[in-house]
């Protein structure tokens, strides 16, 4: 399945200790609490969302181990140069009912990262986006799994009553996290289809189609790493 990009957004805690030994397996140098600002993020979580999908709690535990690690940049720019923070943690918590999925993250400090931690202490950077990959979306429907084959019920529309909701399970991967711009997120939420949505014939997309050219840089870029 492609991979799809969902909304998170950077949590305010009053009371929120990074754990140092955790933040220390991800780096080379023994780090103090004072060298580095830290920060949680709500990720996701169980509910129906603004996409009309849904992870399941056993797809929000397996996200939790496979973000561990990862890297922090910005609008899902796959480069080295656009990294700011990292994962050290995930944890799976339930919060008034909803069974949600936290990362914690961390980034030095230094006169490089002043200007993105005063950023993100002010509430300017707050908006994120977790990007992943599932192995599974079914219809709530008929059962289809949409990355196999092509199922004719869209998400949010009714059939006798029943809205059409897609939950997302079995994660195959999970790949960065990114501070994102508001319009920015809401066209990356949209920008994902599923495999098996490819059976049905489509018109080919024009190659100055932005979509696109930018699907084709990011397989380029996908290429040049392996």
């Amino acid at each position: 399945m492609d991979d799809l990009k969902k909304f998170a957004l950077v949590e305010k805690a009053a009371s929120f200790s990074p754990d140092m030994a955790k933040i220390n397996a991800q780096a080379l140098v023994e780090l103090k609490a004072e060298d580095v600002f830290a920060f949680r993020i709500r990720a996701a979580d169980d509910q129906v969302d603004r996409d009309f999908e849904r992870f399941t709690a056993d797809a929000l535990d397996g996200l939790a181990k496979l973000f561990v690690g990862k890297t922090v940049i910005a609008d899902h720019m796959w480069s080295s140069s656009m990294q700011t923070a990292r994962i050290y943690d995930a944890a799976v918590e339930k919060m008034s009912g909803t069974t949600v999925l936290v990362l914690f993250a961390y980034m030095l400090r230094n006169d490089q990262t002043a200007a993105t931690i005063a950023a993100v202490e002010g509430g300017i950077l707050r908006e994120v986006s977790v990007g992943c990959a599932m192995g599974k979306a079914t219809c709530s429907i008929c059962g289809a799994d949409k990355t196999k084959v092509f199922c004719e019920h869209r998400r949010g529309r009714e059939y006798d009553g029943k809205q059409c909701v897609v939950e997302l399970s079995q994660p195959e991967d999970a790949y960065e996290l990114s501070f994102v711009a508001v319009p920015a997120q809401r066209q990356a939420g949209v920008v994902k289809k599923y495999g098996g949505e490819d059976n049905k014939p489509q018109p080919p997309a024009p190659k100055d189609d932005p979509e696109v050219q930018k699907a084709l840089a990011l397989i380029a870029l996908e290429e040049k790493r392996f």
